[in-house]
């Protein structure tokens, strides 16, 4: 048998033609289709008409960088259509856990340490609600997540094709709330499965304030970042949802240093269409 050279050349040449429009192809998946997907992820149309979704279940409390100490507690996320409240309970004098909801109206943050001041996830919370105000907190683990109301949310979504999360493939689809805010969010899926793994919030504020010219030039932008992991997938009333909750929040201040804490939930129960006292979604 005699090989024709020219047509394997020939024949190479088509494939790597043909593998960069597969790969394109891909990366121009609409956000449309993205969702639609995703949802699909989650259960049937009439699984995910839940009015209430309650997760509870263990938290661990860790410095990572910038100290140290570990402690165990315990964490909650309640919610009922757009409301919203997120717990967490340690057995700490001075650390005592996070308090923060969204009543449907406005969003509130309880101090979170023994001096009436708040942690600085809480403070971040506070700061930039858009987090818990649009249902963007927790992830399909609240009836609140945007996602499932595109059209009354009406955010801008920007689909950004696939990149690389810890060595594998997700779709990367950037968040802009139709309230508008200065955060960036990018929330990441995985391609195979189209489930929801996790979400990055990010701001940087320039910062130029020193006590000389000199020192004020040399200062980096105070750099704040929330990232929110999601894994072990159950079924759960006909829902798939993440058992495994992982908060991990960033801080790079201006002149270098840097403070990372994380919260590590592992829920053991959640139930769904649960009567809930309205006092649920509210601090005082």
């Amino acid at each position: 048998m005699v090989h024709n050279p020219r047509k394997n050349l020939c024949g190479l040449f088509l494939a790597l033609l043909v593998t960069p429009l597969l790969v394109n192809a891909a990366d121009s998946m609409k956000p449309e289709e993205l969702i639609a997907r995703h949802l699909e992820s989650i259960g049937s149309p009439d699984a995910r008409t839940s009015k209430t979704r309650v997760f509870q279940g263990t938290a661990t409390y860790r410095i990572v960088v910038g100290g140290g100490g570990q402690t165990d507690g315990k964490s909650g996320l309640v919610s009922e259509g757009k409301k919203v409240r997120f717990m967490t309970k340690f057995p700490l004098t001075d650390y005592r856990g996070e308090n923060a909801a969204f009543n449907g109206n406005s969003v509130r943050v309880a101090f979170s340490n023994s001096n009436q001041s708040r942690s600085p996830l809480a403070s971040f919370l506070a700061t930039y609600d858009v987090i818990l105000r649009d249902g963007l907190f927790g992830s399909v683990l609240s009836t609140a997540w945007p996602l499932e109301d595109i059209s009354e949310r009406k955010p801008k979504l920007v689909y950004e094709g696939i990149k690389k999360l810890d060595g594998k493939p997700v779709h990367q689809l950037r968040y802009f709330s139709h309230k508008g805010s200065d955060v960036e969010i990018v929330l990441f899926f995985d391609t195979e499965t189209f489930r929801h793994v996790k979400t990055l919030y990010r701001v940087e504020v320039a910062n130029n304030v020193g006590k000389t010219i000199l020192e004020s030039a040399h200062l980096k932008s105070d750099r704040n970042s929330l990232e929110e992991r999601f894994s072990d997938f159950k079924v759960v009333d006909g829902l798939t949802l993440p058992t495994h909750w992982n908060l991990q929040y960033t801080r790079e201040l201006p002149d270098g240093s840097t403070t990372i804490s994380e919260w590590d939930l592992q829920g053991t129960d959640i139930s769904n269409n649960m009567t809930l006292d309205p006092k649920n979604f509210e601090i005082k």
